[in-house]
């Protein structure tokens, strides 16, 4: 790593790709990550020895060491990107390590540096969100390896992503404490977190595993669930068995009881916050709308969804959870939900003043 004042940087090659374009060719990821924040630069073989041959040219004896160039054989077998990537590693990390080198133009470039704007002010400064004790000071970013965006939201993206100690694979909320700060949201966040850590003990809820934060951003660590969610499964089939719909509704209300019982009104039920587990149970997610109240009269939720007293923006309480369960289980046997209207206005009034009308099949 390499220290100026109060900026530390790391850098190291986690990881190679094969990609194509006229042909196939690698590419290593280089996980480049400060105080501040973490972010990845993909780099070909040939520009790591580019920048090796101009550092060579501008520092008399450099002692940075890279993988040869020449390979008779398959440049492409796993065996030698291994040892390639082993070996840039090694030189990246060396390279990192050297304020001098560190310095240089080149360097900068390659890593990313100048784009990323990296604020080598005191990062102290910066405001720290209280993570209670879901914490855990010393984790940071670069543990893990981010594969994918599995989900989007207000104030982030939630990432699949491995722990590289742990081997694990882990869904990995990650929050902009900017935006979370200028829209005045921090006690929504804490109070998402809070539900988040009582989940822990119930099979049917996704927990919080741990939390920590580094200068620009929240990280929560979630439980990963493989098998897609409710909607997923309700686009692909259109509608389920009455078994499996009850199957369904059976865990739901398991879980929402437990909510209640901690005095947690969820708010937000339907098939996208519905995962399924590789074994077919469900696991309810996203709990940014969950109140941690008996009762409240904020108008919240996914119209389709809403029950009349939060339309009508009269207090409510748990009870407003049964009524979204009463809507899913309809749209799992009927593949729509009883009020839908294209019309928001027209459903509001359906669910206002229609009865449900059940349908045949």
């Amino acid at each position: 790593s390499e220290e100026t004042g109060l900026k530390t940087i790391d850098a190291k090659v986690q990881k190679s790709e094969t990609w194509i374009e006229s042909k196939k060719f690698t590419v290593y990821k280089v996980t480049v990550e400060t105080p501040q924040e973490c972010w990845f630069v993909f780099r070909r073989y040939n520009e790591f020895y580019k920048l090796h041959d101009s550092l060579k040219k501008q520092v008399p004896n450099l002692q940075l060491k890279l993988p040869g160039k020449k390979f008779f054989g398959n440049n492409l077998h796993p065996e030698f990107i291994a040892a390639r990537r082993h070996g840039l590693d090694i030189f990246i990390q060396q390279l990192v390590a050297d304020p001098k080198l560190m310095s240089l133009q080149e360097v900068k470039q390659f890593l990313k540096l100048d784009e990323r704007q990296v604020n080598i002010e005191k990062p102290e400064e910066a405001e720290k969100v209280d993570l209670g004790p879901s914490e855990r000071i010393y984790a940071r970013p670069s543990d893990f390896e981010f594969l994918s965006v599995i989900g989007k939201g207000s104030f982030g993206k939630v990432f699949l992503a491995i722990h590289l100690k742990d081997k694990k694979y882990y869904a990995v909320k990650v929050l902009s404490k900017k935006l979370i700060m200028k829209r005045n949201e921090v006690r929504h966040i804490m109070s998402e977190r809070n539900v988040l850590l009582k989940n822990l003990e119930h099979p049917f809820l996704v927990g919080l595993k741990f939390s920590f934060q580094t200068f620009d951003n929240l990280y929560f660590v979630l439980d990963y669930v493989n098998g897609g969610d409710l909607y997923y499964h309700l686009q692909r089939e259109t509608r389920f068995c009455e078994a499996r719909a009850r199957f369904y509704a059976a865990e739901i209300t398991c879980a929402l009881g437990h909510l209640h019982s901690l005095g947690v009104i969820y708010r937000d039920l339907k098939p996208e916050n519905i995962l399924v587990d590789s074994d077919g149970h469900i696991m309810l997610t996203d709990f940014g709308l969950s109140k941690e109240s008996d009762r409240t009269d904020t108008l919240c939720g996914t119209p389709q969804y809403l029950a009349p007293e939060v339309i009508r923006k009269e207090a409510y309480d748990r009870t407003v959870d049964w009524w979204c369960l009463g809507v899913l289980l309809y749209e799992m046997m009927y593949g729509l939900t009883p009020f839908y209207a294209s019309n928001t206005a027209e459903m509001y009034n359906r669910i206002l003043h229609k009865g449900v009308r059940m349908r045949p099949g």
